[in-house]
């Protein structure tokens, strides 16, 4: 479950644009190579990036984007201000969580456990999430051919004033695409179906179906 805690990062004396080689740091990007033994990828202000058939275990950064190339792997990836893409054929054995950033799973991507966020488009190529999806006002979509286990849900916010909240978030389950598992919406969401498209039971939604591609609009 998402734990809406919003920490401020510290701020530190020197905030240079470093580049390093895996590890955990504080400041600066940090990028893995393929063929390095398998440790952290973390820093706190700064980029992380995997590269394609590299090994890492955790990936994580406060203010900062994360990159999995390419058939990489990761125990998890998590960052607060920042988006999170995973490449195509790469893996997630955890979680894979952000607070203000997309996610994308590009084709192929296997996460095990759980996508989560608070703010940002959720979107999934012939992909595969194992633990269900969770947003309070990211859009989703479940793209073509799509697995998803765990459903998804859209929570509410609970005493969090936040500027975005009047937005309705747009869920999209695409054409030959899976959602194993209940549909939950505690508030307002447009739902659009493939008619190609399996789903668990929905509550808090009333799904519109749609043929072709893409929903109208």
């Amino acid at each position: 479950m998402l734990r809406y805690v919003f920490v401020l990062a510290p701020v530190f004396a020197s905030i240079g644009c470093l580049q390093h080689e895996g590890g955990e740091h504080i400041n600066g990007a940090v990028s893995v190579a393929a063929g390095q033994p398998a440790a952290d990828a973390t820093t706190v202000n700064g980029a992380v990036d995997v590269a394609a058939d590299a090994v890492v275990k955790e990936a994580g950064t406060i203010n900062g984007a994360i990159t999995l190339g390419d058939r990489a792997m990761a125990d998890s990836a998590s960052t607060v201000n920042g988006a999170i893409k995973v490449g195509a054929g790469a893996r997630v054995g955890g979680d894979v969580s952000t607070v203000n950033g997309a996610i994308t799973l590009q084709k192929g991507a296997d996460v095990k456990g759980r996508l989560e966020n608070v703010n940002g488009h959720i979107t999934l190529d012939a992909a595969h999430v194992g633990g269900g999806i969770e947003t309070m006002q990211g859009d989703v979509t479940v793209g073509a051919g799509s697995q998803v286990g765990g459903g998804v849900t859209v929570k509410k916010s609970k005493g969090i004033s936040l500027s975005f909240s009047d937005k309705v978030p747009v869920i999209v389950v695409g054409p030959g695409a899976s959602v194993r598992g209940p549909l939950r919406f505690e508030r307002e969401v447009k739902l659009y179906v493939s008619d190609r498209a399996t789903i668990g039971v929905v509550t808090g939604a009333t799904p519109i179906p749609f043929a072709g591609d893409k929903p109208p609009g």
